[in-house]
């Protein structure tokens, strides 16, 4: 009989036929669901249970363990990877590791093979940046590094990576030490071209694309983004304004600081400045607190910009200086929760139509009204002075509903 492990739904779970091979349930077990999805060497088969959607990988005899405890230590530290469920020890020894499906998430496949996702190539190769960045910072160590093994979600218009597929993978303490951070880099090099050159031979590749220098411009934006993010700079006397400005400089990359460390220089009359980094969540944390929402990293920074905004004009209005929270709070019930409102018809017309044709058509309300921001700021460019947030809602139904 298989053994279940780490899962809180188990009597749900051992109704599936884990007698039989994972790959001959399609068609056969009504649980199972197509999704997107990349290439990979294992069996992977999706499910639906319970109104949630999971990932069930088939791997060795103590690969699933080793990846789960792997997941499951880089989700305590809030790194961007898959979220694992459990773990099934079949009888034949093998084992099944069972993630969640992540949600509104696309293989780069579909990236490059759908016309309306053109756009989002182009943030690609700094998605793959970001994360390994914010990997490395935590002392986790890749191992196989590839386009294969991650997955994108749209962000307010980019895209954030997630890590797939751990089973290379290992931690260390503290950030990562350099010869792994650029044995890390050199395999992912290798990996993304084979990745690409199997998309050239399919002649899936936008028309003058290079495929070849792809990586090495992942690990060229790599450096310039960890320079930036572990540098120590010197300031002199009355400069410590440049702390803020530093500190603003990590929360525009995505990334908040976890505490700032002043040292005397050798010099006797400057201050060594170092930033200890944490990771890219300073918008979404902060959002999170302010109103209790839960969205991605970029689309947390458009509303918290947002949210900044209204308190300016409420404060101005009010002849009196608004509280943060105060001003979230207006946003939250007077600006936000009516606009998903009038946006939710446009959401589920947008659920229904996407198809096979459309796989990958917007549904996520959030984004939307992140594009609703967006028009606006268009349409106020446009204008010369701000046109107002109903406008640009009622001028964006008409025009994309």
């Amino acid at each position: 009989m298989p053994k279940f492990h780490f899962i809180e739904k188990a009597i749900t779970i051992q109704k599936l036929p884990w007698n039989k091979p994972l790959d001959t349930w399609t068609g056969t077990v009504p649980q199972v669901v197509e999704l997107p999805r990349g290439e990979s060497r294992h069996v992977v088969t999706f499910i639906s249970l319970d109104n949630s959607l999971y990932a069930l990988k088939v791997l060795p005899a103590g690969g699933g363990k080793q990846e789960l405890e792997l997941l499951r230590n880089a989700q305590e530290l809030r790194l961007p990877t898959v979220t694992p469920y459990g773990l099934v020890l079949l009888d034949d020894g093998s084992e099944v590791l069972i993630t969640r499906y992540l949600e509104r998430s696309l293989p780069y496949l579909t990236l490059f093979k759908s016309p309306s996702l053109e756009r989002y190539r182009q943030h690609l190769l700094d998605a793959m940046a970001g994360m390994l960045v914010q990997l490395h910072l935590a002392g986790f160590y890749w191992g196989d590094c590839s386009l294969s093994n991650t997955l994108f979600r749209r962000d307010a218009g980019i895209l954030q990576a997630y890590l797939v597929d751990a089973e290379c993978s290992e931690f260390f303490p503290g950030p990562l030490s350099a010869d792994l951070r650029v044995k890390d880099l050199e395999l992912m090099e290798n990996n993304v071209q084979a990745d690409l050159s199997f998309l050239a031979s399919e002649s899936s590749l936008p028309e003058g694309f290079s495929y070849y220098d792809s990586g090495a411009l992942i690990r060229q934006k790599y450096h310039q983004l960890w320079d930036v993010v572990t540098k120590a700079e010197t300031i002199g006397q009355g400069e410590n304004y440049r702390i803020n400005e530093r500190m603003r400089q990590l929360n525009a990359l995505g990334f908040s600081a976890r505490d700032v460390q002043l040292a005397p220089s050798p010099m006797g009359d400057q201050l060594r400045l170092k930033i200890s980094v944490t990771d890219r969540s300073y918008h979404r944390d902060r959002l999170m607190d302010m109103t209790g929402l839960r969205v991605e990293q970029m689309q947390a920074r458009k509303l918290v910009n947002e949210i900044e905004e209204l308190r300016a004009r409420l404060s101005q209005e009010r002849g009196q200086n608004v509280p943060i929270e105060a001003a979230a709070f207006y946003w939250l019930e007077q600006v936000y929760k009516p606009t998903m409102l009038e946006l939710k018809p446009l959401a589920e017309q947008r659920q229904l139509q996407q198809d096979e044709a459309n796989p990958v058509l917007n549904t996520d309300p959030v984004e939307l009204y992140c594009q609703v921001l967006e028009h606006k700021w268009f349409l106020s460019e446009r204008a010369q002075h701000d046109v107002g947030h109903q406008l640009a809602l009622e001028d964006y139904i008409r025009q994309f509903g």
